[in-house]
């Protein structure tokens, strides 16, 4: 029986070159988009529009949605939330179908929208979306969203960390970019957040006060809910 197969994808750039009719796409954005989206879900929003422009969110803010929005780690002025899972954690989107645009995660659901089947990962849902994977007779890949376009640290130690996670319930064959993204993971797995502090995106965002959104992005299993792209919208995977 042929092995099912894990790849790595590091950047939304190279989606076309990794691309496969039949595979699971993983999409990552650890700070925060992925995280955010996983949030939403948990405390009760009924579906997501992600969008990669800020003229597309726009269009649905001017119809009443209720929009969230950022560029470089900034919420936008005009919208009602930014990138912070914390902004999620209210009564206000319960039962909504609410939009959201972002920096690189957004982008990175754009470019996968016409996989087999795509569907949110996050170090906040990794045990779920870790045992839901191995159950599908699937190839997966992981696409990390990176920096605009460039490869970022805290997308592939997700990855690294999902990799090891499946190899112990199952036996994968790895691409060399999921070989690599193990090794990594092996190095930080004693201690994430401290693995991290040097990098880009966490020191962007340290500078704007917002460690606390690093290390919820960093926290295991905040929530049992999978998002999976149905059409142009996130739900629930059932």
């Amino acid at each position: 029986m042929k092995k099912k197969t894990i790849d790595v994808c590091l950047s939304p750039y190279l989606y076309p070159i990794y691309h496969k009719d039949d595979s699971i796409v993983v999409v990552i954005d650890i700070l925060r988009a992925t995280s955010a989206m996983c949030t939403a879900f948990e405390n009760g929003v009924e579906k997501i529009i992600p969008v990669a422009t800020i003229e597309e969110a726009t269009e649905y803010k001017k119809k009443g949605y209720l929009v969230g929005a950022e560029r470089n780690g900034i919420a936008l002025d005009g919208f009602d939330f930014g990138n912070s899972p914390y902004s999620y954690m209210n009564d206000k989107i319960k039962g909504k179908t609410i939009v959201i645009s972002t920096t690189n995660g957004t982008q990175a659901i754009d470019a996968a929208q016409k996989a087999y089947k795509v569907v949110i990962g996050a170090f906040t849902n990794i045990t779920a979306i870790c045992d839901w994977l191995d159950s599908q007779n699937k190839n997966i890949l992981l696409l990390c969203s990176g920096w605009k376009n460039k490869f970022n640290l805290e997308d592939s130690l997700f990855a690294g960390a999902l990799t090891e996670r499946l190899l112990k319930k199952s036996d994968f064959q790895l691409s060399d970019s999921a070989l690599s993204v193990s090794y990594l993971y092996k190095q930080a797995e004693s201690n994430p957040y401290k693995f991290l502090r040097n990098s880009s995106h966490t020191e962007r965002l340290a500078s704007m006060g917002l460690k606390h959104d690093i290390k919820y992005c960093l926290s295991l299993d905040k929530t049992k809910i999978i998002p999976v792209l149905e059409g142009k919208y996130l739900v629930r995977l059932s």
